[in-house]
C-alpha cells in the first residue's frame, strides 16, 4: 500500500504523518458507529460509516510559504488532538464535543502543498477518493485557497480554509461549502488604515510591493481605496512573482519614488527577503515601513526590522491578558511545541474548533445540515472573543488585532516582537456581503 500511495503523488513525509494520525488515532477507545437518515452526498456517508472521520490536510511544507505552513500544520494537530480527548479548550468553543466529533474520532492526513493550487488540489483530491475526507484544509497560499473552494463545491466536501488574505476568497471565488475564519484584504485596510492616517498624516504618498497573484493585488487595492479617503496617493506598486529571489530592481524604483510609507504585502520568506533588502538598500533610512497582512515570525526572521513598524494581525499571544481561551491555547500549544503560537497556528486551531462546532449543533456531518448550522450567524467563541459566520458569504465578522514592532530594549522576552495598539472589533472593517462579487451556488 505504501508504495502505492506514493507513486500516486503522496510524499513519503505526507504517508508518515497519515500514517501517525492513524496510529495516534487507534490508540483511542473505539467510538460506536452511528447511522444518519440523510441522502448521500460527497464523501458523506461513507467517510464517516465507522468509528472514524478522515480530515484532508494541505500546506506548504517547501517553498517560500514553507515557515508558515508548518506552524499552520501545528494550529491542526493541537487542534484534532483536543477534539480526540475533548480538551477543555475545546469544549470552551464547541460546548456538545465530548471525544472526537459527534463520537466520531478524528483522522487526518498531510500533504504538501509547496503553495500550488495544482499540487493541493490533487493531494486533496485523492484524500476524498482513498480517504473519504469528510472536511478538507489548506491555504497560506490565496491562490490555493481559492482552487479548494472550487474542488470543495465540485466534492461537495466541507472546505474550511487555511490562511488565505485573498478579498476574492469569500467574495468573487466564495462558495457554498466553504468557510474562512481569518481576516482579509479589506478589514486589514480598514483596522490599520485609520492608525496609519492618525500616525503619518494625511496627503502621504505610499510605494507598494506586491505579490502578483489574487491576495497581493487585492491587498494593495484594500489598501489604496482606504488611503486615497485620506488624500493618499501610491508612487509607485512594484508586482513581483510568489519566490522572487531578488527584490533590488524593484526596491531602486520604490528608492526613487519619492514615498513616505513603504507598504510591504509580500508574505512568507518573500516579506523576509524584501525587507531585508530594502534596509540594505536604505529603503527604510528614507521611508517608514508598514505591513498590512502580518506575516507569521517575519520579526524574528528579519533579526528585528519591524522595530517600530506597524501591521495588522490575526492574533498575538500578549492579548491572552484580555482573553482567558487566548491564555489557554498559548499555555497548551507552548507545552506542546516550545515556543508562542503565531497566527497560522491560532487560526488553524480556531477554524477546526468551528468545525466541530457546527457539526454538534447540526447533530450531523451531512454537509448541507453543517452548512445550514454555519448559516445561522451563531455568535460562539473564539480565541479573540465572540464571533459569527456571515450566511452570505461564510466569511467569519472578528476583531483584527493591529500592532507595532517592540524596540528590543522594551522586549520582556525572546519573543515579545511587539506591543497591541489596538483591537479592532470586525464588524465595522467588513463590506457588504455582495461587494466582492460572492454569489455562494448551491448545497447538492
Amino acid at each position: 500500500m505504501t508504495d502505492n500511495l506514493i507513486r500516486r503523488g503522496l510524499s513519503r513525509r505526507g504517508l508518515l504523518q497519515t500514517t501517525a494520525g492513524l496510529i495516534g488515532g487507534s490508540m483511542l477507545p473505539a467510538m460506536p458507529a452511528f447511522a444518519e437518515d440523510k441522502p448521500a452526498i460527497g464523501s458523506y456517508p461513507a467517510g464517516v460509516s465507522g468509528s472514524t472521520a478522515f480530515i484532508g490536510i494541505s500546506v506548504p511544507r517547501t517553498g517560500t510559504y514553507a515557515v508558515q505552513g508548518e506552524d499552520e500544520l501545528k494550529g491542526y494537530q493541537l487542534a484534532i488532538e483536543h477534539i480526540n480527548e475533548g480538551h477543555e479548550l475545546i469544549k470552551k468553543i464547541s460546548p456538545k464535543t465530548s471525544k472526537g466529533v459527534l463520537g466520531k474520532e478524528l483522522k487526518f492526513g498531510v500533504a504538501d502543498s509547496a503553495a500550488k493550487p495544482n499540487e493541493a488540489v490533487q493531494a486533496q483530491q485523492r484524500f476524498i477518493s482513498e480517504n473519504k475526507a469528510i472536511m478538507i484544509t489548506g491555504g497560506t497560499s490565496s491562490a490555493v485557497a481559492v482552487a479548494l473552494n472550487k474542488l470543495a463545491q465540485r466534492e461537495h466536501v466541507i472546505f474550511v480554509c487555511g490562511i488565505s488574505g485573498s478579498n476574492d476568497t469569500t467574495g468573487k471565488d466564495c462558495v457554498r461549502y466553504g468557510f474562512r475564519q481569518n481576516f482579509y484584504g479589506q478589514t486589514a485596510a480598514a483596522a490599520i488604515g485609520p492608525v496609519m492616517v492618525r500616525e503619518f498624516g494625511k496627503g502621504k504618498k505610499a510605494a507598494y510591493l506586491t505579490p502578483d497573484y489574487t491576495y497581493g493585488h487585492t491587498v494593495t487595492k484594500s489598501m489604496q481605496d482606504f488611503l486615497a479617503t485620506a488624500g493618499w496617493t501610491t508612487t509607485t506598486n512594484q508586482v513581483a512573482p510568489l519566490g522572487a529571489p531578488d527584490y533590488s530592481s524593484y526596491l531602486l524604483n520604490v528608492a526613487n519614488s519619492g514615498a513616505d510609507v513603504l507598504i510591504n504585502v509580500n508574505w512568507g520568506h518573500d516579506a523576509v527577503l524584501s525587507t531585508q533588502q530594502a534596509k540594505q538598500f536604505g529603503v527604510l533610512d528614507k521611508m517608514k515601513l508598514v505591513v498590512p497582512y502580518q506575516v507569521p515570525f517575519i520579526a524574528r526572521e528579519t533579526g528585528g526590522l519591524m522595530q517600530g513598524v506597524y501591521a495588522a494581525t490575526d492574533y498575538w499571544w500578549t492579548i491572552e491578558d484580555k482573553f482567558p481561551l487566548a491564555k489557554m491555547f498559548n499555555e497548551a500549544f507552548e507545552k506542546k511545541y516550545g515556543y508562542k503560537p503565531e497566527w497560522g497556528a491560532e487560526n488553524a486551531y480556531v477554524s477546526f474548533a468551528h468545525w466541530a462546532h457546527m457539526c454538534e449543533q447540526a447533530g450531523s456531518f451531512s454537509p448541507p445540515d453543517v452548512i445550514k448550522a454555519y448559516e445561522k450567524g451563531e455568535t460562539i467563541p473564539s480565541l479573540v472573543g465572540d464571533v459569527h459566520y456571515r450566511p452570505e458569504d461564510h466569511q467569519c465578522v472578528r476583531p483584527v488585532i493591529i500592532v507595532k514592532g517592540k524596540q528590543q530594549k522594551d522586549m520582556k522576552n525572546k519573543e515579545d516582537w511587539y506591543d497591541v495598539v489596538e483591537i479592532v472589533p470586525g464588524e465595522g472593517l467588513m463590506q457588504k456581503p455582495d461587494a466582492f462579487g460572492c454569489h455562494l451556488g448551491d448545497y447538492s
